[in-house]
């Protein structure tokens, strides 16, 4: 397997890193650890983090995945799909609210769903790490807005323990996300992830609404979303991006697309291009309450 460990940007407090990999096989990998506390967010592909035996969460483009400093753990890439990620690492002073335990417990959960405005900022500095010419004070300042929207979608319930069945709802529904992150375009319908969950179609619906925040159909179409940000920056045909992606049509991925993150996938390139950088904000910002 190849696999890419590099750093892009490193301030004081943050490091900005890439991590790629291209997986010969979905098996896991050896067990490793950090010195520093991680965010990973996911720009393309899959992977999937294992903390302990038969426990494991999924990372794709729609989540943060937190790696615990000095913990153990494996990854494995579904579907020997690949992954490409932007890490950040940050100090342990940066945030002590998030570095320590609390009752044996991480302050922050394995994994988190990020929302529209994270997963634009995430690319947006993805983009500004390419130029050589890159203001370092706004790469730091952005890489710190993104590490606390990571932290929000991360941060664990006050509850330390959780009941037997909501873990073993909870793993179910892991199953369910790595299902879709493998195949997003998938002519997906309930009946087929209530299978791979073992949960009556009924059942599935309510857990995954109330476990993960949003109702299942809304989470397909988001991961389906959050897949095409990279092809639309980098300036693929739109056609060819939405049928790709499992839209019907363009203007069916592009009235999907506007309304997730603010604007249509034309505009967001345009923005790009021309680094309007202060509109990227608004749009990043504008549902922030």
């Amino acid at each position: 397997m190849d696999i890419i460990r590099k750093s892009l940007f490193e301030s004081e407090t943050l490091n900005i890193g890439l991590f790629a990999a291209r997986p010969v096989s979905d098996a896991c990998g050896d067990v490793e650890q950090r010195s520093a506390n991680v965010v990973v967010l996911p720009v393309s592909g899959v992977f999937a983090k294992h903390d302990a035996p038969g426990h494991h969460v999924i990372g794709t483009p729609s989540h943060a995945v937190f790696v615990a400093a000095d913990t153990p753990f494996r990854i494995s890439f579904p579907g020997a799909v690949g992954d490409r990620a932007l890490t950040l690492r940050y100090d342990q002073t940066l945030a002590p609210e998030m570095n320590g335990r609390r009752n044996g417990t991480h302050a922050l959960s394995s994994n988190g769903l990020i929302p529209a405005r994270a997963m634009m900022l995430r690319n947006l500095i993805w983009a500004k790490l390419q130029k050589e010419d890159a203001d370092r004070f706004e790469i730091e300042a952005l890489g710190l807005d993104l590490l606390n929207m990571s932290f929000a979608s991360m941060r664990m319930d006050a509850s330390p323990f959780e009941r037997a069945a909501q873990v073993r709802r909870r793993r179910a529904l892991e199953r369910v996300k790595e299902a879709v992150a493998v195949a997003p375009s998938r002519k997906w319908n309930i009946a087929k992830l209530a299978g791979i969950a073992n949960l009556s179609p009924f059942h599935l619906c309510r857990v995954f609404r109330d476990t993960v925040g949003t109702s299942i159909y809304d989470y397909v179409l988001l991961e389906r979303l959050a897949s095409t940000l990279d092809a639309v920056l980098d300036g693929e045909d739109l056609t060819t991006v939405a049928l790709d992606a499992g839209f019907a049509s363009h203007s069916h991925f592009t009235s999907r697309f506007k309304k997730f993150f603010g604007c249509t996938p034309a505009s967001l390139r345009q923005m790009a291009r021309t680094e309007r950088s202060a509109e990227l904000r608004k749009i990043m910002t504008a549902r922030l309450h």
